[in-house]
């Protein structure tokens, strides 16, 4: 089987593009990288320079702005991984800090969750793996 070494980029495609731009890199404290105006559309791309994780944000022209629904074909959530639970609650911590509604830390039989959602209703989670068995 042919391999695969990761994932690349994530691309979101949001209805207030500055807002959600804004929210993610004051949050994560993530970087522009480009700005890409394009025919019908207009993304930012934004790097997260500890992990080198990209996330692009796409607005497009014609969007009914709509809000997200996880029920919907497409993404159900977002998980990005921390190193451990002490990790976890300095999030806990930047989230009450800057006002980000989130749950409690979870247990699950993998290992610990935080819950919260961006500006567009993504659900996005912080997640430690703890055990895949």
């Amino acid at each position: 089987m042919p391999a695969i070494t990761g994932w690349s980029h994530l691309s979101l495609t949001v209805r207030d593009l500055d807002t959600s731009v804004r929210w993610y890199r004051e949050l994560f404290g993530l970087t522009e990288f480009a700005r890409l105006d394009n025919d019908g559309w207009t993304e930012v791309i934004c790097v997260y320079p500890e992990g080198l994780m990209i996330i692009g944000f796409t607005q497009h022209d014609d969007a009914g702005g709509v809000p997200f629904d996880h029920r919907n074909p497409g993404l159900d959530h977002l998980a990005f991984g921390v190193a451990d639970r002490a990790e976890l609650e300095r999030w806990r911590a930047r989230f009450a800090e800057r006002g980000v509604v989130h749950s409690p830390v979870a247990e699950t039989a993998w290992g610990p969750v935080l819950s919260f959602r961006d500006p567009d209703d993504v659900q996005l989670e912080l997640f430690v793996v703890e055990s895949m068995g």
